[in-house]
């Protein structure tokens, strides 16, 4: 009896050794399926970070070139406040040429 009880704890232990085994290999199956779906997701990561490296170099062109925009606009603008007053002074020269209006003149 204690033979057969031997051989039936054995048994299943073998029994449950063997299904263990079935599990941890499926299980390891699905580890490497998730591993390779893993580099596949960081091999993503990896083009998404080398867009955005360009994204970033792009930036800082288009900065550089609203920072020239925005010294040219400046200069545009200083040339249009000094064209303005010129205009002005021609203006009071161009009165000062003419003179005051003549009134009560016949003619």
């Amino acid at each position: 009896m204690i033979i057969a009880l031997f051989a039936f704890m054995v048994s299943l232990g073998g029994g449950m050794g063997a299904m263990f085994a079935h599990l941890s290999k499926r299980l390891d199956a699905r580890f490497d399926l998730v591993d390779a779906r893993f580099a596949q997701v960081d091999a993503r990561f990896d083009q998404v970070d080398v867009r955005l490296d360009r994204m970033d170099a792009r930036m800082d062109r288009m900065d550089l070139r609203f920072d020239r925009m925005d010294g040219r606009m400046e200069r545009l603008e200083q040339g249009q406040v000094a064209l303005e007053h010129e205009l002005v002074e021609v203006k009071v020269a161009i009165a000062r040429w003419e003179g005051p209006p003549r009134r009560l003149q016949h003619l």
